[in-house]
């Protein structure tokens, strides 16, 4: 089974314009990211999927791998399917530009739900934390998964799902880790399916999949994901690294 990881970066972000290039302890986020992924040695290639020239230049600067996007998207899904489609690999691991400190536990356990899917049932594994803070729950940027029994989803919200009708009843919320792993056929199919209401509602191209009939996986992991979506936190991450 050849696997890779794909990490999507384009240039503009609205609340952080130009993050993936700010200095992180002396490289740029982009590069951070590119080297932690590789430095797990899960992966056959690791490849940095972007529509900038300055990113490819970058990237490349620093010794990293780099696969241009040919037309604008919407989000890093149809970003990394238009760079996988010409590839031979069995799955695809996406890995968040602005996530420096990416981890090599959680990226194995998803790759090992893919080895031990014999039957080739599963189409996408990703990754959810369990939060008990009420304020966390309610927040609409921590988007709640519902699972089966089978810890496959049933649906992702940024609202509080399911909802407490009771809160003394013994629930526990999960929060979606936005790393995904794909069948590389799942991945290729996902721009061809278009945009229904529940996705184009919440914002979440999750929902996408599972309006289509893929199913899939959640791996619980301890790990929190450190992002940097703002100045503030690239402060914090740089405090972190030191």
């Amino acid at each position: 089974m050849k696997v890779i990881a794909m990490i999507p970066a384009r240039y503009s972000a609205s609340r952080f314009p130009g993050k993936l290039l700010k200095d992180l302890a002396g490289k740029p986020v982009i590069v951070r990211t590119y080297e932690a992924t590789v430095a797990t040695q899960l992966f056959d290639d690791v490849y940095v999927v972007t529509d900038s020239e300055e990113l490819k230049a970058t990237v490349e600067s620093f010794g990293g791998k780099v696969l241009m996007s040919v037309a604008s998207h919407e989000c890093g899904s149809d970003r990394i399917a238009e760079a996988a489609a010409s590839l031979d690999v069995d799955v695809v691991v996406n890995v968040q530009g602005d996530e420096p400190f990416t981890r090599k536990e959680p990226l194995k356990d998803l790759i090992e739900v893919f080895k031990k899917d014999s039957a080739h049932q599963i189409d996408l594994a990703s990754l959810i934390h369990p939060m008990t803070d009420w304020k966390e729950i309610e927040n609409p940027n921590n988007v709640k998964v519902v699972l089966d029994n089978q810890q496959c989803v049933l649906y992702f919200s940024r609202a509080p799902i399911p909802y407490p009708q009771n809160k003394a009843t013994a629930t526990t919320y999960y929060k979606h880790i936005g790393i995904y792993a794909f069948r590389k056929s799942a991945l290729t199919a996902f721009s061809s399916m278009p945009m229904r209401q529940n996705e184009a509602t919440e914002k979440l191209e999750g929902i996408r999949f599972l309006e289509y009939g893929k199913k899939i996986k959640m791996v619980e992991t301890p790990f929190k994901v450190i992002g940097i979506d703002t100045p503030e936190d690239l402060v914090l991450a740089n405090n972190i690294w030191k």
